[in-house]
């Protein structure tokens, strides 16, 4: 600051700074021509026309190194004739050298040591060669060769606007190579997410007949035979039930965590009311034999969700409650309250509760409680409800501060739109 100036003010427009200083101008413009979205080769072709345009240089040649490091591959050029050029060690030469000593290097023509490569250049009319590494995080990526064909002053000022530039070109091929890498990357997984989505639809398909199967005749058995069996192979059709039914049961819910995760929502109007009362009238048998009473709050609102996600998830909370709820369990109760734009839903029961140790794990895939031991299960139901509320704009955790039983909070946005299929999962409290 000047000591009579209490403050600057200073217009930001490309004009002010050419006008003030034409090297920061360049600065701009090849910083303009890298970002743009075009192929690495056109990049580097525009930003090398703008350097010889600039510095009145007849000709240059951009080389980037090989992926071993070994050679220089010619990638963009200008004002030359190419043959002979196309490729370059970096153990000769004189781009060589300046890669290995990762420093600018301008000489004449004459004084290279490559008496073959003076011929080369001299018939190519060029008497002056200037090389710029290009460095980026101490790892040089490549050169730029300029090339004159006549004398030229090269002040440190000249040369230290070279290796910005040739700083910035290599910035922009570093990016451009991580931007590929993860292109790549991208789609590998995503061509691994649809083989994975594939095999699992494939071996739930083909599980689901001989499961299904099995069950059947081991039904069939036990009604036609049953009579015939002794107590120990009635023990074995029983068992054979239980275990392809548990099979069947595994099918349908791989089904619907790869529904949760992957099918399309159909987003519509949703009274929330409707969904309950089905889900409640589909587990009302159980509910009546064991004298559980199930509270629902009077307010439960119109929503825009998938209605059979939306389903699903209150199915799953119901069976969760009443399979890990105990002997004492009497009352379920669904509650529901509008905050930060979300619709919050509660759903709690006065069972055994919950352990400690099980909160943070609770809603990973196969992940079962402690106290499951002897409970029928896969280890999905709460994986399910937590990929289809993700898919909703919200999420669920466990309500820590309810130690009547257990209690889960979920949420889902109320930005939701009909017709969308997917919402953002926002971070919120």
């Amino acid at each position: 600051m000047e000591p009579d100036k209490k403050y600057i003010t200073l217009d930001v427009n490309r004009a002010g700074v050419k006008s003030r200083s034409p090297e920061m101008s360049l600065l701009f413009e090849i910083n303009d021509v890298l970002s743009t979205p075009l192929q690495l080769k056109q990049v580097l072709q525009r930003a090398l026309s703008k350097v010889l345009a600039f510095f009145q240089i007849d000709s240059g040649r951009i080389y980037l190194l090989n992926p071993d490091g070994t050679r220089l591959k010619l990638v963009s050029h200008q004002g030359i004739d190419p043959r002979g050029l196309e490729e370059v060690s970096i153990r000769t030469g004189f781009s060589g050298k300046a890669v290995r000593a990762q420093s600018f290097i301008a000489q004449h023509v004459s004084d290279l040591e490559d008496r073959e490569r003076v011929h080369l250049l001299k018939k190519k009319g060029l008497e002056v060669i200037m090389c710029v590494p290009l460095i980026t995080r101490n790892s040089v990526l490549g050169v730029m060769n300029l090339s004159a064909k006549k004398d030229i002053a090269l002040a440190y000022g000249k040369i230290d606007l070279l290796i910005t530039i040739g700083n910035q070109i290599a910035v922009a091929v570093d990016n451009a190579r991580l931007y590929r890498d993860l292109e790549e990357n991208l789609a590998a997984l995503k061509e691994k997410k649809e083989m994975i989505t594939f095999f699992a639809y494939s071996i739930s398909h083909d599980l689901k007949s001989p499961a299904a199967s099995l069950y059947a005749l081991a039904n069939r058995l036990k009604e036609k035979y049953g009579a015939g069996l002794d107590p120990k192979g009635l023990e074995h059709c029983d068992l054979i039930l239980r275990t392809s039914r548990q099979m069947l049961t595994l099918v349908e819910m791989i089904n619907a965590y790869i529904a949760a995760k992957e099918a399309p929502l159909h987003l519509e109007e949703v009274p929330v009311g409707e969904v309950v009362e089905g889900v409640a009238k589909e587990f009302s048998h159980e509910t009546r034999k064991r004298h559980i009473q199930i509270v629902v709050s009077e307010n439960l609102p119109l929503i825009i969700a998938d209605r059979i996600g939306l389903t699903r998830v209150f199915r799953n909370l119901f069976d969760n409650a009443l399979k890990y709820g105990g002997d004492g369990l009497s009352e379920i109760c669904i509650d529901y309250r509008r905050e930060g734009g979300f619709h919050l839903f509660s759903f709690g029961d006065d069972g055994v509760g919950l352990a400690d140790q099980d909160e943070e794990r609770l809603f990973e895939l196969f992940e079962r409680r402690k106290d499951s031991r002897g409970i029928t299960g896969t280890g999905m139901g709460l994986a399910i409800v937590k990929e289809m509320v993700k898919r909703h704009g919200g999420r669920i955790w466990v309500d820590t501060a309810y130690r009547k039983g257990a209690r889960f909070n979920l949420s889902i946005s109320e930005d939701l739109k009909p017709g969308q299929v997917n919402a953002s999962h926002p971070d919120h409290k």
